[in-house]
């Protein structure tokens, strides 16, 4: 299944698909900052006096969000507030949505006291006067918190508001694309993984870029066979890396979602049980190695659904590559790929559609990148890393596998199964494919402006959709290789 998508400046790509923020807002505060001191937060860059925070979305939920981020903003020393986003300096905006996923009785002896379970996100953007992105954030419910599910994302976000505000300069000149390269029509396919941010970016940067999210395997076929200016890549190009110039462009991570009813709390899963169900070893919700981890919940005594993609996918390229580093026996029968012959399961076309077979099977497991999940409502599973923590993957734990990044492979680096304590295994980069020779000289010039803008503005965009820049050393790395296709 192919889905093309043009990126345009009329209609915003966020009001058709739902996945990018909205950019409307009712309510409006202002705050001017000074420094802080005694509050162990950094006090904000002198350039940035004042914020204007508009609404977190719509409902009361967002609502309520934007009020308890106005009552922690207004605790913090030195602010003041002003009436509209026109007399502050930078913008903070957002969208949100929170949902029930089950309950649980408080009492060992009676379900007349019942607690729901809560998940959901915010997500939150600052902008300067002429609404170019500072800094943005995907905050999600942390696994242990005191308070509720509303007030714990409002205070993650004021919490890494007030640390971003710390050396953010309002007014600094942003990366801007040139008219020539505005007027360009460039065609790209691949990724499903990153399509969401793509989309964005193409947007933001105002270029025309008509996007086939149909798999990395097939951007990358089209690619070699001159039918797309560029593609979107969650695997390396491989053989043909001497032909093509690949430039990581963002992290994001693959999590293992389920539909099990009557499961209250987290699900805990480890590489090699995952290797084990994908193989059909495994065959059962309930089986001794699934409840050896999850402590006391209650697992059902039925058959686990297996739901794969079909069609030649970098989301699976990064799932089975993870499952052959755990899973020797796995290495050894399947081995990893955009396509592997699945021992079992369902077949499903994309990111987008493999989500949807799990959300309508009861007791499926499948496997999509985090943004899918997200906005899908769908549970993830927690999932073991090489430091024996069970890491429930979100931005902070994606940025950190990817801060792991080690430069000496190249540019198909992995950051995989990182050793560290507080990293998601199952992390990934995603590249942008241009050839290295038969393109015109506007579309070239055109797609390196794109790329330097993506690498150094788009940057501050990424976070908002649940995707982690890029660490330091490896932008740098990048805007090198883009620098060398001039």
């Amino acid at each position: 299944m192919r889905t093309a998508i043009r990126s345009l400046s009329g209609l915003p790509y966020a009001l058709k698909t739902g996945w990018l923020l909205p950019l409307t807002a009712i309510l409006f505060l202002a705050v001017t900052t000074q420094a802080g001191a005694g509050t162990g937060v950094p006090a904000p860059h002198t350039h940035v006096r004042s914020i204007a925070v508009e609404s977190m979305g719509t409902g009361e939920t967002a609502d309520a969000l934007r009020k308890r981020i106005v009552e922690k903003l207004q605790k913090h020393p030195g602010l003041r507030f002003a009436s509209s986003p026109a007399q502050a300096d930078v913008t903070l905006r957002g969208t949100s949505s929170i949902w029930p996923t089950g309950s649980f009785s408080i009492s060992p002896h009676s379900n007349s006291y019942r607690v729901t379970n809560y998940q959901g996100y915010l997500s939150v953007e600052l902008v300067d006067k002429s609404g170019q992105p500072l800094w943005s954030y995907l905050v999600t419910p942390a696994r242990f918190r005191s308070s509720s599910v509303i007030d714990n994302l409002a205070d993650q976000a004021v919490v890494r508001l007030l640390d971003a505000l710390h050396g953010i300069e309002a007014g600094a000149a942003p990366a801007t694309i040139s008219g020539a390269t505005a007027r360009a029509q460039l065609h790209a396919a691949g990724s499903t993984l990153a399509a969401p941010l793509y989309m964005k970016w193409f947007e933001s940067a105002g270029i025309a870029v008509r996007y086939d999210a149909n798999g990395s395997e097939a951007g990358l076929e089209q690619l070699a066979h001159g039918e797309v200016d560029f593609a979107a890549s969650d695997m390396p190009p491989g053989a043909d890396a001497g032909k093509v110039a690949a430039i990581p462009t963002v992290a994001g991570g693959v999590v293992p979602i389920y539909n099990l009813p009557g499961l209250n709390g987290d699900l805990r899963l480890n590489g090699a049980i995952l290797a084990s169900i994908y193989s059909g070893a495994i065959t059962k919700w309930n089986d001794s190695r699934i409840r050896a981890i999850n402590g006391g919940a209650r697992l059902p005594d039925t058959k686990i659904t297996v739901v794969h993609r079909s069609d030649g996918s970098g989301t699976t390229y990064v799932w089975t590559s993870y499952l052959a580093q755990v899973s020797a026996s796995w290495k050894s029968s399947v081995g990893s790929g955009a396509r592997v012959p699945w021992p079992v399961g369902l077949s499903a076309v994309g990111n987008d559609g493999l989500a949807e077979t799990v959300q309508k099977t009861p007791n499926s497991i499948g496997y999509a990148e985090l943004i899918f999940a997200i906005h899908r409502q769908l549970n993830f599973a927690l999932v073991e890393n090489p430091a024996g923590q069970f890491i429930k993957a979100d931005l902070s734990t994606i940025t950190t596998a990817a801060a792991d990044a080690t430069l000496s492979d190249g540019q198909g680096f992995s950051i995989l199964n990182s050793p560290k304590k507080d990293t998601y295994p199952i992390s990934t980069f995603t590249w942008l494919v241009v050839p290295a020779q038969g393109l015109d000289a506007q579309k070239k010039s055109a797609i390196t402006e794109l790329l330097n803008w993506m690498l150094t503005s788009g940057q501050k965009q990424c976070a908002s959709l649940g995707y982690a820049p890029l660490p330091p050393a490896v932008a740098a790395r990048a805007l090198s290789s883009v620098s060398a296709m001039k």
